[in-house]
């Protein structure tokens, strides 16, 4: 079954556990769709699910680096050594954030919220692993 977005749940376990002001990486591990999967009266122009990621990353990446993040390290998935046979990604990324709070207080962001349609309409699946920055 796809991961698309986060719960409220998880939400609340991120909160709970991720260490309060310490900076954090968040690994994204993204699966594109072919063609992006809008809702059925979105006023958006057809494109492929790359395309559609690009669209969310444009506010998101401005919303990260107001939060006082970056992105790390981006690369293209090629072949997975050690993974389930069925499981492939096709980009994977860090991204920086100074503290848990930071993050939540950008997914809290109005125009970062309004953005996410893209990236739900880009992705056929999903991975985000928040981890404890050493250095």
């Amino acid at each position: 079954m796809p991961s698309l977005n986060p719960s409220a749940e998880q939400l609340k376990r991120f909160a709970e556990q991720m260490p309060a002001g310490e900076p954090i990486l968040m690994l994204n591990l993204l699966r594109f769709n072919d063609q992006a999967a809008y809702p059925a009266m979105s006023d958006q122009q057809p494109c492929s699910g790359k395309e559609a990621y690009a669209r969310y990353s444009r506010t998101a990446l401005k919303k990260v680096r107001a939060a006082g993040g970056d992105v790390e390290n981006m690369a293209e998935a090629r072949v997975a050594l050690i993974a389930p046979e069925q499981e492939h990604w096709d980009e994977v990324f860090l991204v920086r954030y100074p503290s848990p709070e930071a993050f939540l207080a950008m997914l809290a962001d109005e125009e970062y919220h309004a953005a996410t349609l893209h990236r739900t309409a880009a992705l056929a699946d999903s991975r985000l692993i928040a981890c404890s920055h050493r250095g």
